[in-house]
């Protein structure tokens, strides 16, 4: 594999110590020296020069050198303006023009009256771009000298715009074209900076400006012949290096947007956290595959010195960012991820290699010449192969290089292919702590095979810094939110999805809100509501943390409620596990538990049309939850957040028998029935039941026994018995009057309850009875019914909501096991369904 992490010439350190002890020169030993460098978004516009400014001042520093980049996008802005004249465009002399009048516009903001010296100097900026332009338009190509004295303008501009800011606001400060001292070479592996010649150049400078602010130019350099030049794309930061080092500084803070390094692009994954620390090696690992962290070039001086390196949030000053270092002590194996896009795959493949000492070094020398940078290399133990990632502007040259170098070899048959494959990523696992720490590559890619991703090509160096994985591309999103998941986040992390946010569902809602940090603390039960769906619309989330603001975000548009998308984000591969909760009654949802549940979707459910509804739908939903692995629980279907079907099961599970099965069911019911004395009509309990919340929005669901008889119906099927609906003797309390209005109408039609009901009540008494309506399941069937019983019996005194239910069986047969407590209300059953969603988080923990 090649070797990420940038080498440093031993005959490079002496003179840059030399140099170093030369910024030193003539300041105490406890002085503090820190360079700062800014980016081009740290000063877009005037808002943001006043705001470096304030973060200058504030820093406690007795000498501060800061390397700035030219304003945001006005280097690309100089490119464009260079290949425009060059191609014999027009449009170059306004674009240039504009330019010249943002730099002006900003000097005005920032100066005010005192802007004129400024403007004038720019203007002289000015001209001298548009007579380089000229001569670009005359030449007709982009020369390479002109160009790198263009692309530079934009660096010095910005220096004098920020020094002329802080001169005006009373500081002692200089402003440092960094042509005047700094000198490099360019070569093959890059810019290398003469030290000596730049610290000579630099002390003659400091004795001409003493100051103890200094702004200088970040990009811009001289060859050693005195040419103006530049130090390649991301040259700013290595500015900022190099002067650190010729300054003396005792560290360097990177100023950006972000708030330091983050453990993945947040782009791709919304839950990467910012990394407190990193080691040099570190960081370029990082960088080497793609991490927006910093060049592995700019960190040459800071390593050769043991200069720690903070890269911190101009926006965020107060952060403390994160901190690159050689002493950096690793918590955790792995540090971060990254992710290399626009690559191909090289194979060179034969039978005829295997045991041939020198193919791999033709293989490279051959690469070489074509002029191509190998990302990574990876060869099996049989050498019947070499795998070679190239980026994919270099596959043409490579594999034509390739097949000329092997030409013998494939024309006689000892090589049988040189291919390609396009479309092709490099996902990087990077950490120090990962050597000698068992079960990192394991974790890596069982966390890609949970996501479904096919990985093409592996290589880890000696070191155990790295390992790489060639994966396609188009599967290199949802790897590295895979491998994030799996190093990042709990293994009992839950991908939530709710539906039906009525008042269970809201109430879940909060409970879940309330105790997600405490379960995060204490259990590592890590859960995330990333989807809702209603029946009408549909909002998803792609972090999952319910803010306080939730319920406020339910009242917004969302978008139409489609089931299949719903499911999709909830099943997010690159998470640990997906569970929905379906809190509605909709036949239609429970059809699609079985599809769920044989997808690995867990399912929890107060929605009584799975388990009460026809049975091969039962069966197929039972059938794929055994088989799945995946869980369908449904404690709250039955007593609210009572454990009545837990209670059975563990009776069942230790080898008792069920005998009988005696219940109120209904805590509307059961609260009706505890409340109805005669004293005021039946109609006025049912509606004032209603307005409580503890009947189904038409009460007649309640009244009709139906409710009851489903819940019958999952106790016996828990039981093991094949028990239809239609099997339940049902006596609805709802006359044929009440039955057959519309919805729309039942509230101004509940009167038609009084007079039967009225009747049943003076019978009960006239018996010294009470009525309670009681759900009956024994070897002769299933029936519910309202009942008179004697006020002697245990449901003749219950409280307002209790459901109570009587388990006979064969351990209990003479003194009947009671399960008893609140059966009504969205409080209860939403603790039911919540209480069913941390059994299965331990569950689940249970497995690792």
């Amino acid at each position: 594999m090649k070797p990420h992490v940038p080498s440093i010439d031993p005959a490079a350190v002496d003179p840059l110590a030399a140099a170093r002890r030369a910024g030193l020169a003539g300041l105490s030993a406890d002085a503090r020296i820190v360079a700062h460098k800014f980016g081009g978004s740290s000063l877009a516009d005037a808002s943001r020069y006043r705001a470096v400014a304030a973060i200058l001042r504030e820093q406690p520093e007795d000498r501060q050198i800061t390397v700035v980049s030219a304003m945001q996008g006005v280097t690309d802005t100089l490119i464009a303006l260079a290949g425009e004249a060059a191609a014999g465009g027009t449009g170059w002399r306004e674009a240039a023009a504009a330019l010249h009048e943002r730099h002006r516009h900003t000097a005005r903001d920032l100066l005010g009256a005192a802007a004129a010296p400024v403007e004038a100097w720019l203007d002289t900026g000015q001209a001298a771009l548009a007579e380089l332009l000229q001569a670009l338009a005359v030449l007709g190509f982009p020369a390479r000298e002109a160009l790198e004295r263009i692309q530079g303008l934009g660096e010095v501009w910005s220096a004098r715009l920020l020094s002329a800011l802080l001169a005006a606001d009373g500081s002692d400060c200089a402003m440092l074209d960094a042509r005047e001292v700094l000198v490099v070479r360019h070569g093959e592996l890059g810019v290398a900076v003469d030290w000596q010649a730049s610290a000579a150049r630099l002390a003659d400078w400091r004795e001409r400006h003493p100051a103890t602010r200094v702004v200088a130019t970040g990009f811009v350099a001289r060859d050693a012949a005195g040419r103006p030049t530049v130090l390649g794309r991301n040259g700013s930061d290595y500015s900022g290096a190099i002067f650190a080092a010729l300054f003396g500084a005792q560290e360097l803070n990177i100023w950006t947007d972000v708030d330091g390094v983050l453990s993945a692009d947040p782009r791709l994954v919304p839950e990467a956290v910012p990394l407190a620390s990193l080691s040099y090696e570190e960081a370029c690992e990082l960088a080497y595959f793609g991490a927006k962290v910093i060049h592995p070039q700019t960190m040459l001086p800071a390593m050769a010195l043991g200069l720690p390196i903070r890269i911190r949030n101009t926006f965020r000053p107060d952060h403390a960012g994160t901190r690159i270092g050689a002493d950096d002590a690793p918590p955790a194996p792995v540090k971060g991820l990254s992710l290399a896009d626009h690559l191909a795959i090289v194979d060179v493949e034969g039978a005829g290699m295997i045991g041939v000492p020198g193919t791999a070094e033709r293989v490279f020398a051959a690469l070489r010449e074509a002029g191509v940078s190998v990302v990574m290399i990876s060869q099996g133990s049989s050498e019947h192969s070499i795998c070679c990632v190239v980026r994919a502007g270099d596959v043409e040259r490579a594999r034509d290089g390739l097949t000329a170098a092997f030409a013998a070899e494939l024309a006689s048959g000892q090589i049988q292919a040189i291919t390609v494959t396009p479309g092709i990523s490099v996902l990087a696992a990077v950490g120090d702590g990962m050597a000698g720490t068992p079960g990192v590559a394991a974790r890596l890619f069982a966390t890609l095979g949970r996501a479904r991703v096919n990985v093409r090509a592996i290589a880890q160096g000696a070191s155990e810094r790295n390992i790489s994985v060639a994966l396609t591309s188009a599967d290199a999103a949802r790897a590295l939110r895979a491998a994030h998941a799996g190093f990042w986040l709990s293994p009992q992390t839950l991908s939530v999805g709710l539906i039906g946010p009525g008042h269970v569902g809201r109430a879940l809602l909060e409970q879940i809100r309330e105790g997600a940090e405490r379960l995060q603390r204490e259990t590592r039960l890590d859960l995330r509501v990333r989807a809702i769906a209603s029946s009408r619309r549909l909002w998803t989330d792609e972090r999952g943390l319910l803010s306080a603001d939730w319920s406020e975000r339910l009242g917004g548009d969302g978008e139409a409620a489609d089931l299949d998308r719903f499911t999709a984000h909830v099943h997010a591969p690159y998470l640990p596990h997906a569970v929905i909760v379906d809190c509605s009654a909709s036949a239609a949802v429970a059809d699609r538990y079985a599809g769920w549940l044989a997808a690995g979707i867990h399912v929890i459910t107060p929605n009584k049309q799975a388990g009460a509804g026809p049975w091969p739908r039962y069966a197929a939903i039972r059938a794929a939850a055994d088989s799945g692995g995946a869980r369908w629980r449904y404690e709250a279907t039955v007593g609210a957040g009572l454990p009545i079907i837990q209670t059975l099961r563990d009776l069942l599970d230790t080898g008792d028998e069920l005998i009988a099965v005696e219940g109120i069911f209904s805590g509307t019911l059961a609260w009706l029935f505890n409340r109805y004395d005669g004293s005021q009509p039946f109609s006025a309990l049912v509606a004032e039941a209603h307005a409580l919340g503890y009947t189904e929005p038409d009460p007649r669901d309640d009244l009709s026994g139906l409710d009851v008889a489903r819940k019958l119906v999952i106790l016996a099927r828990e039981a093991g018995r094949e028990l239809e609906l239609a099997d339940v003797a049902v006596q609805s309390l709802v006359p044929a009057v009440l039955g057959a209005v519309p919805r729309e109408g039942v509230a101004a039609a509940l009167g038609a309850l009084d007079a039967p009901m009225a009747e049943r009540l003076a019978r009960a008494e006239a018996a010294g009875n009470v009525l309670r309506y009681v759900a009956r399941l024994g070897r002769d069937g299933a029936r519910v019914e309202l009942a008179e019983l004697p006020r002697s019996h245990a449901f003749a005194h219950l409280r307002l909501t209790d459901n109570i239910v009587q388990f006979t069986t064969r351990r209990y047969a003479s003194n009947p096991l009671i399960v008893q407590g609140p059966g009504a209300g969205p409080d209860v059953t939403a603790a039911g369904v919540f209480a069913d969603l941390l059994r299965l988080g331990a569950a689940l923990g249970a497995r690792l």
